[in-house]
């Protein structure tokens, strides 16, 4: 996605504007294209040389140097980007654009600029919640511009509320969402299963897997940015939660069988890449279990095999995905899985293969498809790539 994609960052004057220097990396080491736009104020908190390294683009900050092209190049910028945002965006600068100022070379950009733009704002509590600047951020709303609402929390200043900037990952997230375009999953609805399932021994242990939940949560990004209404059952994990998407928290197995079915009947796509617990304790101590003399043994019993459950009530039209690891024998395995719990798609990963496997932001599948004819080796690629593709190959049809 990022090929040919340029971002415009308007960095203004706050504490915070040190965050910006990790979204600017993020974005140059995913191959965009970043400019960064200063104002005067924003130099006395982050130089920018610093910015300069980061996105390997001159810094632009005097409307009057003749130190770049000889073209107009606030309209040179504003025509090349794809995705205009201010952060931190503060409230001086929201009262400028909000009302058509542009007295320096971000407004003046900013203005001149018809992409898609955001604005990120960060200030004092008081100065958020002022009628004034309400005002303003529902005119830039108004205007048509994405406005990330600030997040609650201690403030440099000291005060505790609303003001805090939201943090580069949900900034960068927010972009990307802006940038696609191609809306081809719009109106459908979208179920997915992420993360690991946790089996309780007793009130102190459990027994459970590595899986972090990055790959579902990727598929839900992806499942989102493409315009479905995605809802993602999730096993307890340590990933920020998604903006627009439903998340329904689960920590069992059977939480899990009985999220997914309840809703099952309403998705137009379900893809299953939860590593759920095969198995489970058959009784479960009702206090900690002692340690005694000699071993221990523990009998187990099998839990609900939720995606063949969703194989055998699948309506004509419903897309179900499923997800296999394996160790050996990849390919045959996920497709004797595939026609067992009568899946459209199967998506296997080898956990040996370099890159792939659990808590690692890459992954390497393979897609099986039901006919045989459709397969894919995606290859190495991250997670988020991974997800993407995944869904213009099992639903998009490319």
């Amino acid at each position: 996605m990022a090929e040919n994609k340029c971002i415009l960052v308007g960095v203004t004057g706050g504490i915070a504007a040190y965050k910006i220097c990790s979204l600017v990396s993020s974005l140059k080491k995913q191959n965009y294209e970043v400019h960064v736009l200063m104002t005067k104020a924003a130099m006395e908190f982050v130089t920018p040389l610093t910015f300069q390294t980061l996105s390997a683009q001159k810094v632009v900050t005097d409307m009057f140097t003749i130190d770049y092209t000889p073209d107009v190049h606030h309209v040179s910028l504003a025509k090349k980007a794809d995705l205009f945002v201010i952060a931190p965006a503060s409230a001086n600068i929201i009262a400028k654009v909000a009302n058509g100022i542009a007295d320096d070379m971000l407004t003046t950009t900013f203005l001149a600029s018809a992409c898609p733009k955001l604005i990120v704002p960060a200030m004092n509590v008081n100065m958020l919640e002022n009628p004034i600047t309400q005002d303003n951020i529902a005119k830039c709303r108004k205007y048509g511009m994405e406005v990330l609402d600030s997040a609650d929390g201690y403030l440099a200043c000291g005060d505790v509320g609303k003001g805090r900037m939201p943090e580069p990952a949900e900034i960068e997230d927010k972009i990307k969402l802006m940038l696609v375009q191609d809306k081809y999953m719009a109106g459908k609805k979208v179920l997915i299963t992420a993360g690991p399932t946790q089996e309780a021994l007793d009130p102190v242990r459990y027994l459970t897997n590595h899986s972090s939940g990055k790959m579902g949560f990727a598929l839900a990004k992806a499942a989102r940015n493409a315009g479905a209404d995605v809802t993602i059952v999730a096993g307890v994990n340590h990933l920020d939660p998604l903006n627009g998407v439903t998340t329904i928290p689960v920590v069992s197995a059977e939480d899990m069988y009985q999220a997914v079915m309840e809703r099952a009947e309403d998705m137009d796509i379900m893809i299953l890449s939860a590593a759920v617990a095969d198995y489970r304790p058959k009784n479960v101590a009702d206090n900690k279990m002692h340690k005694k003399d000699g071993d221990l043994s523990i009998e187990l019993e099998r839990t609900k095999d939720i995606l063949a459950s969703l194989g055998k009530q699948k309506k004509p039209g419903q897309i179900l995905i499923g997800f296999t690891m394996e160790t050996e024998n990849l390919i045959s395995r996920a497709r004797e899985k595939m026609v067992k719990k009568n899946c459209d798609y199967m998506i296997a990963n080898n956990l040996k293969v370099d890159g792939a496997g659990f808590q690692v932001d890459t992954n390497v599948v393979t897609i099986i498809s039901a006919n045989g004819e459709n397969d894919c080796d995606l290859g190495l690629l991250s997670k988020d790539d991974t997800a993407v593709e995944i869904f213009r190959h099992c639903v998009k049809g490319e």
